[in-house]
């Protein structure tokens, strides 16, 4: 997809975000190895293994996906990175999730920086640039209930529990944290035997 915004747009927010240690900026093609190399970690997937990326094709599609979302609604998904220049210690921000008009919030981090809080100050900022971006939309984590790390990261920001529901991809129940009240985006069902 070619770019309509000019390269200066993209030193600005919410393209390029610091935080107090981070420097978040709209993932990218020149992202693949680092993003490859977190998303192929069987460890990082412990909650959902279904979900590995388990060639570098998976990774550049998820990539393209993600530069198509920033294209198309402003906002997405960054690279992490400790300062300017440092390595890749992760990946998330919040994406407009169109079956239910939320921004979905997401992060996942290289093992090696695990436990240092960069996924609290990552999904912070994110919250903030959705807030900023589209203060109506709610902001949404699915988080599953063996997922303790999520849930804690999710509780650290704010967002409240607000019990199973039907997730739109997954077609399962997980349990849904949001910043504020939001109505199922579809009746409750059994999942499927």
């Amino acid at each position: 997809m070619t770019s309509t915004r000019s390269a200066d747009d993209r030193s600005a927010a919410p393209w390029l975000v610091r935080t107090e240690r981070l420097e978040l900026r709209a993932v990218g093609p020149a992202d693949l190895a680092p993003l490859h190399a977190i998303n192929h970690d069987p460890r990082t997937w412990r909650h959902a293994p279904e979900g590995r990326h388990l060639d570098e094709g998976t990774t550049r599609a998820w990539i393209g996906r993600a530069v198509d979302v920033w294209e198309s609604d402003g906002m997405g998904y960054w690279t992490a990175r400790p300062g300017a220049g440092g390595p890749v210690v992760g990946v998330g921000g919040a994406s407009l999730q169109t079956s239910t008009g939320f921004w979905n919030l997401y992060y996942r981090l290289d093992p090696v920086y695990w436990g240092r809080g960069y996924a609290t100050e990552l999904t912070r900022a994110a919250v903030d640039a959705a807030h900023r971006h589209a203060p109506d939309r709610p902001v949404v984590a699915w988080v599953h209930d063996h997922n303790a790390s999520s849930r804690a990261v999710v509780e650290r920001i704010g967002l409240a529990d607000l019990g199973p529901r039907w997730h739109p991809v997954l077609r399962e129940p997980v349990r849904l944290w949001a910043d504020r009240p939001v109505p199922p985006a579809e009746p409750e069902r059994t999942p499927p035997e």
